[in-house]
């Protein structure tokens, strides 16, 4: 259906696979063939829809009687991000998706589509929490959490928009600092409105990095010997090889183990070993081995939203307890690895306490040997019980976690 010069299409397809068929954005971005003069319409209207699936709904279920099939309500909510945030003609909008409705043998439904989005009306807002989760646009169970946690400052966290592109350079950083972009408090770091990957990036002259990732491996001390207990894709290794003598970068899955590997590669590291384990599964030979050991540990990727919007369609509130069991074990089998006098760093990209600031609590509560020693840092964050907690309204976007823990002598 590419090649339709309906800018509804490509959009239907890349968000078919992921409503439909559970794929992330950014793989079925990849793995759909566009116009490359259509790409970066195509990758904002669908990022756009995402961001706003929650109060694309809301004004949906507000103007039908009964839910719409699947494919009639995706047209809508592509239409109506178009409509409400792109500024574009109702009379273009309503035409085009009628003619995609047709093509996609819908014919049924295309009077429908085209009256509703020739009609309808935001209905009103909801009351209490239920609000925050249209205004924002994040499940009523996000909400509460955030809501509970946060209280006034709920809708600045889960509204915060992503700040850009975060590139950090090796080498060649003046050449590409044109146009419209920030310096971060860390040194080569800098975020883009716009930032165009050429072969520089194949190079090995810059790469892609998050505030919050690099704000993690800058509170990292110099050491001999570092684990990246779950290293995959391999940013934080590479970046954390320029102050420790030699890294294992452990990875449960090989495919993504592959991924350090080549990330290593193309930025010319030789100091990184990849190794394919589960993170809660001991490894008697490393047993007292490293003088730190960086614990990366999968989350809710609540923090981080606002560059993954599919985390708010995908993730659930039973998650969240699930993951914090994963969590505790990882901490609890890596801290076997961390030697006498060594430190142990714990870090997720999530803003909910209880895979962040619960977690080390009840580590601490098992291992007397271990203290909890909050690093500072340039980024600006709200210093916890435990760690250091970046907020994506006051942290360049990024919603990180991060616990030093100090072994005793």
């Amino acid at each position: 259906m590419t090649g339709l010069n309906n800018p509804l299409a490509d959009p239907y397809i890349v968000l078919s696979k992921v409503y439909s068929g559970g794929a992330y954005l950014k793989q079925a971005l990849a793995d759909t063939p566009v116009e490359p003069s259509d790409r970066a319409r195509t990758s904002r209207i669908c990022y756009g829809v995402l961001e706003k699936d929650v109060y694309l709904g809301h004004i949906i279920a507000g103007n039908c009687k009964k839910p719409p099939k699947a494919a009639v309500r995706l047209i809508l909510k592509i239409s109506l991000y178009m409509l409400e945030f792109m500024g574009k003609h109702d009379y273009m909008v309503a035409d085009r998706a009628v003619e995609l409705a047709k093509k996609l043998g819908k014919e049924g439904a295309a009077g429908f589509i085209n009256a509703f989005l020739r009609s309808y009306e935001l209905p009103p807002l909801p009351e209490g929490v239920a609000r925050l989760s249209v205004t924002a646009s994040v499940p009523l169970w996000l909400a509460k959490k955030v809501k509970r946690s946060y209280k006034g400052e709920a809708e600045a966290i889960l509204s915060a928009p992503s700040p850009g592109v975060c590139v950090r350079f090796e080498r060649n950083e003046r050449k590409y600092l044109k146009g419209d972009y920030i310096a971060t408090p860390f040194e080569h770091v800098y975020i883009f409105k716009n930032f165009v990957r050429d072969k520089g990036y194949d190079a090995g002259d810059y790469t892609f990095q998050s505030p919050g990732s690099v704000a993690i491996c800058a509170a990292v001390s110099p050491c001999g010997r570092l684990l990246d207990a779950c290293a995959a894709p391999g940013g934080k290794s590479v970046l954390l090889s320029a102050k420790c003598a030699s890294v294992v970068s452990q990875e449960i899955y090989p495919h993504r183990a592959g991924l350090i590997e080549r990330y290593a590669e193309r930025m010319g590291v030789s100091n990184i070993r990849v190794r394919v384990g589960d993170a809660s599964a001991f490894v008697p030979e490393w047993e007292d081995a490293f003088d730190a050991v960086l614990c990366d540990v999968p989350c809710s990727g609540s923090g981080v939203i606002n560059e993954n919007p599919d985390i708010k369609l995908f993730r659930r509130e039973e998650d969240v307890a699930s993951l914090a069991a994963v969590q505790q074990k990882i901490i609890a089998n890596c801290a076997r690895y961390v030697r006498p006098g060594g430190s142990l760093y714990y870090s997720t990209c999530s803003v909910l306490p209880e895979e962040n600031d619960s977690v080390i609590f009840g580590f601490l509560a098992s291992r007397g040997d271990f203290a909890a020693d909050i690093p500072q840092s340039p980024l600006p964050a709200r210093r916890t019980g435990y760690g250091l907690q970046f907020l994506p309204h006051i942290s360049l976007g990024a919603g990180f976690f991060l616990s030093r823990l100090k072994r005793t002598e």
